[in-house]
């Protein structure tokens, strides 16, 4: 990361997935970004970008509309199946057709070619902040065949109905809104408890036992609900847990 990019705070620490064809175009810009604290993953054909996409790896994905395979677009549909992961989509076509194509499939900004790296990534920091900003105020959450509705209190997996405590049910809300990342015990329990208005607590060795717990039972309840419903919560060893790719 340069100094000058520390010195005017114009940092963004998040996991990008770059689909771009044009190696020179790609090379330069995952430069930049990682330069400004990114770590970021190309990736040159459609094919190839989706099922890195589908992973659940990037907090990011950039997207050029024109790829080998199936293009930007159908990317962009296949994605928004299963992912509500943010997507800006990047093409030297300036036709406003493609534009609004591209929103209406789902992309969340559209930056034509050629383009300034400092004009991305400020639409890049745009549209994390704005979907942090929906995160935060959700009311349904949906992780592939998982959906959580908190107005109504309800969490399903392949539209069978989980049976959960109260607690469970925020724990599972908390791992949900975090999708694919890894979050400690502690930080888990003092999510939920934010969730419910109480202060986070202290560190207490019986919390991590709890958690552990609750988790068994929600995973037995997503077993239940399907075969792959074990996959949907991953233990990482000595960490904590996280929502897997497989969700």
């Amino acid at each position: 990361m340069t100094a000058v990019a520390r010195a005017f705070g114009i940092v963004i620490s998040v996991r990008v997935l770059l689909i771009e064809d044009d190696v020179k175009l790609a090379e330069r810009t995952a430069e930049y970004l990682r330069d400004h604290g990114a770590v970021v993953e190309i990736v040159a054909d459609g094919d190839g970008g989706l099922v890195r996409a589908q992973a659940g790896d990037h907090d990011i994905v950039l997207l050029d509309l024109m790829l080998p395979g199936i293009d930007g677009l159908a990317v962009c549909k296949q994605l928004r199946r299963t992912s509500g992961v943010p997507v800006i989509m990047l093409t030297a076509r300036g036709d406003e057709v493609d534009r609004i194509v591209g929103l209406e499939l789902g992309a969340d900004d559209y930056l034509p070619k050629p383009f300034s790296p400092r004009e991305l990534l400020a639409r890049m920091r745009a549209v994390l902040r704005r979907g942090a900003a929906t995160n935060a105020n959700a009311t349904e959450l949906r992780v592939n065949a998982l959906a959580i509705d908190r107005e109504r209190h309800v969490a399903t997996y392949a539209d069978t109905t989980l049976e959960l405590t109260a607690f469970q049910f925020d724990l599972l809300w908390v791992l949900a809104r975090s999708a694919g990342k890894v979050l400690g015990r502690e930080q888990i329990y003092n999510e939920v408890r934010k969730l419910r208005g109480d202060s986070p607590a202290s560190f207490d060795p019986a919390v991590d036992r709890s958690v552990d717990v609750h988790m068994s039972k929600i995973r037995a309840a997503l077993t239940g609900a399907g075969p792959e419903g074990a996959t949907v919560v991953r233990t990482v060893r000595g960490v904590g847990y996280v929502m897997g790719d497989e969700a």
